[in-house]
């Protein structure tokens, strides 16, 4: 069945579309509900089937034959060390471990939260909470402690896990101090700390509550996997960026997991035995989806990296891992490349490494500008694929569905519709808007399996969010539109949309072009306030290595190219050179607190950015 007939079939026929698609994974009770409405409005998937995650992930592929295949590699060059892991060697770890916190009172329905460097012990500690039926909560290892002592309020964890340290590309994280300074602003206490000690740096265990992870996982008896509800939840993400009371998404079991073996599919086209690498962290959605859960469940071998695109030790650090790997299909953010882009640009490291073994490459989590997409389109001769997605549909809304029928390429668009996402162009009145019209991107409800099931603690919040503001829909928060072929273009948030007197236009447009120059390696565009217009744009520009172009005459370029490519009507005419682009820990750049520097408003440093110091020579730069 080629894509158009499947995707008609997933939303005209939902339910039988789901049925087949939830017969790919072993339930120990299969659903004979697919679909259900509460009493509140909400669906249920599956809400008379019952499983397990962590049984998913590994042992149903055991009792499939691939004990002895690997399940996990973890490649850390911070350390210069590899750890491989079958599934048989895995599902042992797992179940002892789930022991260990079993015998500290965690049982279904507990929470555990997660405070873990990219090691082996972050993707055995999710486990075994699965495999418990309890709820973990990963916290990236980057956050400050106020901001985990807020996760810690929020969720209520029973136990928490952490490590002696992470490590920044050269630089050691001790993780203890913060953990306890965390807990000390805390008001909700756990009832113990499991800390897995690395050779890196020592950690202080405080009697009674501290514990150390080998120990415990050594004498734990190892659990059998403990049936749940198809809707009972696996896990809870907090939203990175947030700023108040955290929003925590809560993942089911059920629908999670029929979503993840469905778009490993159709999303990556990836198959039992092999190697997926995403190149991301545990801590937000990308690890979560398609780290741990998807190819695991899938049966595929699962990479885990401990560094970074360039500097751990060269530009040529991803295609080292997917030559000696043997990657098929590699999955990072649009940032990863940009920054190889940035010092390698003519990709001499790629050619060190043979790559024959990837099949394609897939980005996400930001907008995958078109010249991204042509350098490494060019360089490696493969398929580059964007698709887009949440943290809150936990996969994708739109993608290329290569595992179906492999769509004609369209530079600056996310695809088309993924299966089962019924996705809405609206305008400013919720009409569907026409084609090539920008608009708020929706999905009409309900949401197919693996999507956000609610906020934890908060359902209100959840509704207000994300269902309120479209009736009848969710609401992305992002603005896009589609084409006369159906391929969605996503242009960003819905506020990342400036409007020049009167004029409604996309910043996102106009990174495109800036970004099309030959000097520019990475730009973000933003909308300031101006009193004769409203507001206009300014584009900060982060030059290539070695690119030698005086400030003048870059901006006089790139204010002819916007005027040529959108025209006059932009009123762009001010592009700012700076050494760096503040970003989160993720990758995205902090668009809103630039605005506010723009705007001489007060600004919050986000607990999230890489490094504070950028914002001061920005603002320096923007008020000069």
């Amino acid at each position: 069945m080629r894509y158009p007939e499947t995707y008609s079939a997933s939303i005209e026929q939902p339910e039988a579309f789901w049925r087949d698609k939830a017969s790919w994974i072993d339930w120990f009770e299969a659903p004979e509900t697919i679909l259900s409405r509460r009493a509140d409005g909400h669906h249920d998937w599956f809400p008379d089937g019952r499983l397990n995650t962590a049984d998913l992930a590994l042992d149903a592929q055991v009792r499939a034959g691939r004990g002895d295949q690997l399940a996990l590699i973890h490649d850390s060059p911070v350390t210069g060390t590899i750890q491989r892991f079958t599934y048989a060697e895995l599902t042992a770890r797992v179940a002892h471990f789930a022991g260990a916190l079993r015998d500290k009172g965690v049982g279904p329905g507990d929470r555990v939260i997660l405070y873990m460097p990219m090691i082996p012990e972050a993707v055995i500690g999710m486990l075994a909470c699965a495999r418990l039926g309890a709820i973990h909560s990963v916290v990236f290892g980057g956050f400050a402690a106020h901001e985990l002592a807020v996760r810690i309020d929020d969720a209520k964890p029973r136990v928490l896990l952490t490590a002696s340290c992470g490590i920044e590309v050269d630089r050691v994280i001790a993780y203890k101090p913060l953990v306890d300074a965390a807990l000390e602003e805390s008001v909700h206490q756990p009832e113990a700390c499991i800390v897995c000690a690395r050779p890196q740096a020592n950690a202080e265990l405080q009697a009674g509550r501290d514990f150390d992870w080998a120990g415990l996982e050594a004498a734990g008896q190892a659990v059998e996997p403990v049936p749940v509800r198809a809707t009972d939840p696996l896990y809870i993400l907090y939203t990175s960026g947030t700023t108040g009371k955290p929003k925590g998404v809560v993942r089911d079991n059920g629908g999670h997991a029929v979503a993840m073996r469905y778009s490993m599919a159709v999303v990556y086209d990836a198959s039992p035995g092999d190697v997926f690498w995403a190149a991301s962290d545990v801590g937000w959605v990308v690890g979560h989806s398609y780290i741990v859960y998807g190819p695991l469940i899938t049966g595929c071998t699962t990479i885990l990296y401990e560094g970074k695109p360039v500097k751990t030790p060269d530009a040529g650090a991803f295609w080292r891992v997917c030559a000696e790997h043997g990657v098929n299909v590699l999955f990072t953010a649009p940032t990863a490349f940009r920054a190889v882009r940035k010092e390698d640009p003519e990709a001499e490291e790629l050619s060190r490494y043979d790559i024959r073994c990837l099949k394609r490459i897939l980005l996400a989590g930001e907008r995958l500008d078109p010249t991204t997409h042509a350098w490494l389109s060019d360089k490696t001769g493969l398929p580059i694929l964007d698709h887009w997605w949440q943290t809150e549909t936990g996969w994708a809304i739109c993608c290329n569905p290569v595992g179906i029928e492999k769509l004609p390429t369209q530079p600056g668009s996310a695809g088309v519709p993924t299966p089962g996402f019924d996705v809405a162009i609206l305008d400013a009145s919720g009409q569907p808007a026409n084609p090539g019209e920008q608009g708020q991107v929706a999905v009409r409800l309900p949401l197919p399996p693996g999507c956000l099931t609610t906020i934890w603690g908060d359902d209100a919040r959840f509704r207000h969010a994300y269902l309120d503001p479209v009736p009848g829909y969710y609401y992305s928060g992002d603005g896009g539109y589609r084409d006369a072929q159906g391929n969605v273009f996503i242009m960003g948030r819905m506020d990342d949309v400036i409007n020049v007197a009167g004029h409604r236009l996309s910043t996102g447009e106009m990174e495109e072009v800036v970004a099309a120059h030959p000097a520019v390696a990475e730009c973000c565009v933003i909308g300031v306030r101006d009193e004769l217009r409203g507001q206009v744009p300014v584009g900060l520009v982060l030059l290539k290595d070695g690119a030698t172009i005086a400030a003048d005459d870059l901006e006089d370029a790139l204010v002819e190219m916007v005027r040529q490519r959108i025209g006059a009507v932009a009123c762009f005419q001010r592009a700012e050179i700076v050494e760096r682009l503040p970003k989160t820990r993720s990758g995205k750049i902090l668009r809103r607190v630039l605005r506010d520097i723009a705007d001489g408003e007060d600004y919050a440093v986000p607990s999230t950015i890489d490094d504070p110091g950028i914002l001061e020579d920005i603002e320096k730069r923007l008020h000069s």
